[in-house]
């Protein structure tokens, strides 16, 4: 699909159609984008939890009509008996991808989405929250079509996941892997979420929902207790800035890799590149994303151990300068470098007072942990297997530490009075997919939708995969592959509309109430506007 959908009252896009509609239903009904954006969030979680769900962390990025731009962080931290003594004692060497063991940090997702219905319920009343899961309760209760994605999925990580409590009986019923239209029913779930419709979302946390859930992660062996459920909060924060030609930029903070979305534009505005999708365009992005991953890895982390500010780099412009030169034009630089991993969604939503949310959950790895919670059907992450155990290192592990965290929701305030919220998920390729669609549009004029449409790359891995190849689409011109080759990528032909390649999206509102919008063909997801 090429054409851009428009509309002026109010837009959602997601990578699943049902949970665009949720969202989008949540306006008619008078809600605010926050509010719209919760229910699409509630939503995935049922429809495509793959992907996501409560047992996740989340970042919201918000961008106010009156020009202010707030982030909510909803990452949780390591347990407090989560140490590399805890590991070793049960004769590992490093933290499992699966299972209870990699459960090991609390989830943020729910704490988010109770901070971003505090905002909007300071705007107006809000409608209440039973009626912002309603549909995301009726998937749970009464049954949601498998995905083809989903079915995909589960086949490939049905050997590392079968055996891991619970997973067999939720996603593999009878034993029997998932086909694509099987009907999914997760009524534990639907039990869940009723309880946090009536009693509230702190009950994730400090309620009977959160009794639950520690029960049973105590139960299965994960290190998390009710008290590191009990000491999490959702935190508020600035967002990171950039400022190129024609916008501003705006990205989470650390610990996520915001700092290297915003880097990757803020060096390819210095390079000249006169046409989208040719040599100059696409190795300078390369390259300028080497850059941006360089400093992403030696310096992002838990920002309570960082040893240098990341809104410092983005506003050095003579560092910045001295990153771009170091581009050569025509050569490519040294590569491999180490490479981080990691699944999710991002949606957004813009309402007709021009409030625009650019917000992401995740469960890190596909099925996250794997581990489904006997008591509540709720499905736990795994991002704190991105912990080493060496405390002193990069993203060690530590009691209460944040992990190193993929997901970046992107937002930008263009000179013509233009608002954008975009993303993707996609790990690694994150960044590299956001300067995709963010300079398509805006550096060269491509059409909101084929922007996304178009062919995409990725330096790097993602989904389980171990290449750090530069990994392209088959739908550019052969010509700049070639050259590409020459100047040294190494590169890598994958299939056309690759999910290797993520699951974008973008809203675009102009200042005469005009909004645009775009999913992504690799997806699920729709554009559901009125």
């Amino acid at each position: 699909m090429l054409n851009t959908p428009r509309s002026c009252r109010g837009m959602v896009t997601s990578p699943h159609h049902l949970a665009s509609q949720a969202g989008l239903d949540v306006l008619k009904a008078g809600g605010t984008a926050l509010e719209a954006a919760v229910a699409t969030a509630a939503a995935l979680a049922v429809v495509y939890p793959h992907m996501t769900g409560i047992g996740g962390d989340a970042f919201w990025l918000t961008m106010w009509p009156d020009g202010r731009v707030e982030t909510i962080d909803a990452c949780g931290a390591a347990a407090a008996k989560a140490d590399a003594g805890f590991y070793r004692a049960a004769g590992l060497d490093a933290i499992p991808w699966r299972g209870p063991l990699a459960a090991n940090t609390v989830a943020g997702t729910v704490s988010g989405w109770d901070m971003a219905l505090s905002w909007s319920h300071a705007l107006a009343p809000g409608l209440p929250l039973g009626r912002v899961l309603r549909d995301a309760l009726y998937y749970a209760e009464q049954g949601v079509p498998v995905t083809a994605s989903a079915a995909e999925i589960t086949r490939e990580k049905a050997d590392e996941l079968s055996d891991v409590p619970g997973f067999r009986d939720q996603f593999m019923p009878g034993g029997r892997l998932p086909r694509a239209g099987d009907i999914l029913h997760n009524p534990r779930l639907a039990n869940t979420l009723r309880q946090l419709a009536d009693e509230g979302l702190s009950s994730f946390y400090h309620g009977a929902v959160a009794r639950e859930l520690a029960a049973d992660l105590h139960d299965l062996g994960s290190p998390l207790t009710l008290a590191d459920l009990q000491a999490h909060k959702a935190t508020h924060q600035p967002a990171l800035h950039a400022r190129i030609h024609g916008a501003d930029l705006y990205n989470m903070a650390p610990p996520t890799q915001g700092v290297a979305s915003l880097l990757i534009l803020a060096l390819f505005d210095r390079l000249k590149a006169d046409h989208a999708d040719d040599f100059d365009y696409l190795h300078g992005l390369v390259e300028a994303t080497k850059q941006a991953f360089r400093y992403r890895d030696t310096h992002v982390g838990d920002p309570a151990y960082m040893t240098v500010q990341a809104q410092d780099i983005l506003d050095d412009a003579k560092a910045l300068d001295r990153m771009a030169s170091a581009i050569d034009p025509r050569k490519a630089a040294p590569w491999p470098w180490p490479s981080q991993a990691g699944d999710t969604v991002w949606l957004g939503v813009v309402d007709s007072d021009g409030l625009a949310v650019s917000m992401i959950q995740s469960l890190y790895f596909e099925y996250g942990s794997g581990i489904v919670l006997p008591r509540t059907g709720v499905v736990w992450q795994n991002r704190g297997t991105s912990f080493g155990l060496d405390p002193q290192g990069w993203n060690g592990l530590r009691p209460g530490r944040k992990p190193f965290h993929t997901l970046n929701p992107a937002g930008a305030r263009f000179a013509d009075g233009r608002t954008m919220v975009y993303g993707t998920m996609g790990g690694e390729g994150q960044p590299q997919t956001q300067a995709a669609i963010f300079s398509r549009y805006a550096r060269y004029g491509v059409p909101l939708q084929q922007a996304v449409t178009a062919p995409r790359w990725l330096l790097g891995r993602t989904w389980g995969e171990t290449s750090v190849s530069l990994k392209y689409e088959d739908r550019f011109d052969p010509a700049v592959i070639e050259r590409m080759r020459a100047a040294g990528h190494q590169m890598e032909r994958v299939e056309p509309f690759s999910s290797k390649m993520g699951h974008a999206g973008a809203l675009v509102r102009h200042e005469s109430g005009l909004l645009e919008g775009a999913s992504d063909p690799r997806s699920d997801g729709c554009v559901a506007a009125w």
